[in-house]
Parts: structure tokens; C-alpha cells; sequence
């Protein structure tokens, strides 16, 4: 399907990696043109060589995305060579661990930071761009706003809010005719989540355990369904979806898992 969504420039956060890497690809197989946004130089740089060879060019900018400046200056930057912004996926964040028996104040506004405060950032200094091009913003979001997870509260908190931006901006962005929605992702097999399962002693017993779970065909997301189903989000073709949770997890967080 042509999803119209040919020479649009969107950002992407964390995008050299993981899910915001698979929404990358899915945006330029609809010849869109992402802009990476990433604080880790070395993993963009090989990314944009890999695409390089496949004749696609990328554009990035470095930021630390919990300095408020920084985020200005990234989206500063992606104006200044591409000239508009037609597109915002908020994905970067990072599952944590910080907790209500085992963490502190700190570690928790610093989860803030990490994970949702740069939603809000990043939405605020595109927003002039997106009125003038009507875009659409989506949220990258977890289950664990919806089941918990145990020991995470900071991320788990972050989560809650980026629904909860979602619906609000949605609301304050009508006149606009700029389209707000989440993607909530469960179980989606990335390097960062093989880098975790690998600390388990038997690495497929616990895959195994986690997947009889997945209602739908028992097996993992893929990065490549998560970033087909925001460029549909993004798209002309979800022309008339706002303020929408949509939840890309085969069933996970929603169906009976006895089923």
C-alpha cells in the first residue's frame, strides 16, 4: 500500500536501534525521509553506512534528549536542512528498573527524564513545524502502564503519562488538524531485549515461557510491525484517527492468555 507518505520528513527518537530503528526502515521503504535523533554516535554512524550501501541516504542529529536544549536544537537542526517537519515519533526511553521498595527520588525523575519528559520536549519545539504541515505525532508506549511490571516504577509511571499526553494533545492539537496516537508495544524481540533475556541460565527456556503467553501464534513482535503500523499512524491513510492507544502485541495485554 502507498501510505502517501513519499518525501515527508519525520523524526525519529532512539532511532538507530531496537524498535526505532524497525520504524526507520518501515519509513523508508515508503520513501518518507527519517531523521534520526540519538545521543549514540557510534550506532547511527552504522546504521547510515548500511543504508548508505543500499543507495538511501539518512540524516541524524546527536542530542541528550533529558537536556531541554539540546532537543531544541535537535529539531532546530532538522528544520534548518530539510526545511519542515511533517512528523514526530517519540520513541526513545529505556526500561530502567527504577523502583518503590529499591529506588529513590533521584533515580526517579531521572527515570522521568529518560523515558517521557522528552515527549513533551520534543512534541513542544516541533509543534510550528507541524501546524503549518498538519502533521501527526506518535507515541511509542509500553504494557507496563496497563499490567505493571514489578520494580519499575519510574518507566512504568513514564508510560502512563505518554498515554495520557496522547489523549491531551489530541484534544489541544484539533484546530490544527494534527493527529495524536500511541503505539503500544508488549513483547517485541529487539538487541536490548536479547541483551536481557541473555541473563537468564537458559536464555530459551525463558523465551519459551514468555512467548506460550503471546495469545497471537505464541511468538514475539517484531521491530518491523511495530514501524509498519506507525507509518499507518503517520500516514493520510488514518486520516480520521486521534487520541488513539493501539496496541500492536498479539494479544498480550488484553486477551485471556489461558485462551
Amino acid at each position: 500500500m502507498d501510505l502517501n507518505l513519499k518525501g515527508k520528513v519525520i523524526i525519529v527518537t532512539g532511532g538507530s536501534k531496537g524498535i526505532g530503528l524497525g520504524i526507520v526502515e518501515s519509513l523508508i521503504r515508503e520513501e518518507a525521509i527519517p531523521v534520526i535523533i540519538t545521543r549514540n554516535k557510534a550506532s547511527v554512524d552504522e546504521v547510515i553506512e548500511v543504508f548508505n550501501k543500499q543507495g538511501v541516504n539518512i540524516t541524524y542529529a546527536l542530542a541528550e534528549l533529558t537536556d531541554p536544549e539540546q532537543c531544541k536544537k535537535a529539531v532546530e537542526s532538522v528544520v534548518e536542512k530539510h526545511g519542515r517537519i511533517d512528523g514526530l515519533v517519540n520513541n526513545a526511553g529505556v526500561n530502567d528498573g527504577v523502583g518503590l521498595e529499591n529506588g529513590d527520588y533521584e533515580g526517579f525523575m531521572s527515570s522521568l527524564k529518560r523515558n517521557v519528559v522528552h515527549y513533551y520536549l520534543m512534541a513542544h519545539y516541533a509543534l510550528p513545524e507541524l501546524k503549518k504541515s498538519k502533521g501527526a505525532i506518535v507515541n511509542i508506549g509500553s504494557k507496563t502502564a496497563d499490567t505493571g511490571q514489578g520494580g519499575t516504577s519510574g518507566y512504568a509511571a513514564s508510560n502512563g503519562g505518554r498515554n495520557a499526553l496522547t489523549r491531551e494533545w489530541a484534544v489541544e492539537l484539533l484546530p490544527y488538524s494534527i493527529r495524536v496516537n500511541a503505539l503500544i508495544v508488549a513483547e517485541c524481540y529487539t538487541p536490548l531485549y536479547e541483551k536481557w533475556i541473555s541473563t537468564f541460565p537458559d536464555k530459551e527456556e525463558k523465551l519459551a515461557a514468555i512467548t506460550k503467553n503471546i495469545p497471537l501464534e505464541n511468538r514475539m513482535t517484531s521491530a518491523e510491525e511495530i514501524g509498519d503500523t506507525v507509518a499507518f499512524l503517520l500516514s493520510s491513510k488514518s486520516s480520521h484517527t486521534t487520541g488513539q492507544l493501539l496496541y500492536v502485541d498479539g494479544g498480550y495485554t488484553h486477551l485471556d492468555r489461558s485462551i
